[in-house]
């Protein structure tokens, strides 16, 4: 059997031994983190590409899509402008929200999108009027009854317009919900009626904090 090495030495080589063995270990899961989360990210662009689309106008009439606003983070808030009061007051907070974020240069832009869920009264001049007394980079988008319903139903908003008056007038019912999409597209979180604009300021920070870009 040869010579018998001294302890020392045996331990030192057992734990060299050991110590390549971990490291290799180490190596071959982290290779299969990484393929796992290549993997993950590769899913995530594909729904991203294909989820909460919508072919819309803006209120200068130019066509738009979720891809003109890839590369931005987006606030994105369906309602209409005959809205007595939730709308006002979501658009108010969204618009604070905005302004908070707003005051530290060191993070990315965002944009601000109201989508109409009222196409017939909602025509570009009426949401361009509208949206004066709110962020001055607040978007607004409207289209066809056709489009909208599409958008809507991309952010699977409820949408449902009610009874009309003597004088032709009517209230739409819809989803009070404010989404939150990243630079690529990806849907990240929403806000309801309940959160105000400090949280929700907090919670789009949280989301820039924690992006990561997904491969291309």
């Amino acid at each position: 059997g040869g010579p018998r090495l001294p302890l020392r030495q045996r331990l030192c080589v057992a734990g060299a031994v050991a110590g390549a063995a971990a490291a290799g270990w180490l190596y071959v899961r982290r290779q299969k983190e990484r393929q796992q989360r290549s993997r993950r990210l590769q899913q995530l662009r594909r729904l991203a590409l294909g989820q909460g689309d919508f072919q819309l106008r803006d209120t200068s009439g130019a066509a738009r899509s979720k891809a003109d606003f890839l590369g931005r983070w987006v606030l994105l808030y369906f309602g209409f402008t005959h809205c007595p009061d939730v709308c006002p007051e979501e658009l108010e907070k969204l618009s604070r929200a905005v302004e908070l974020l707003e005051r530290d240069p060191a993070l990315p832009p965002l944009q601000p999108l109201f989508v109409t869920v009222d196409p017939e009264r909602d025509d570009e001049a009426a949401l361009a009027r509208y949206l004066r007394d709110f962020h001055p980079r607040l978007q607004g988008l409207t289209g066809t009854p056709e489009q909208v319903r599409a958008a809507a139903s991309a952010f699977r908003v409820y949408v449902s317009a009610g009874p009309r008056d003597d004088d032709g007038d009517y209230v739409v019912d819809h989803s009070v919900l404010t989404f939150l999409l990243d630079p690529d597209g990806v849907f990240r979180d929403c806000y309801g009626r309940s959160r105000t604009a400090e949280e929700v300021a907090r919670s789009v920070r949280g989301h820039m904090d924690a992006y990561e870009p997904l491969p291309p």
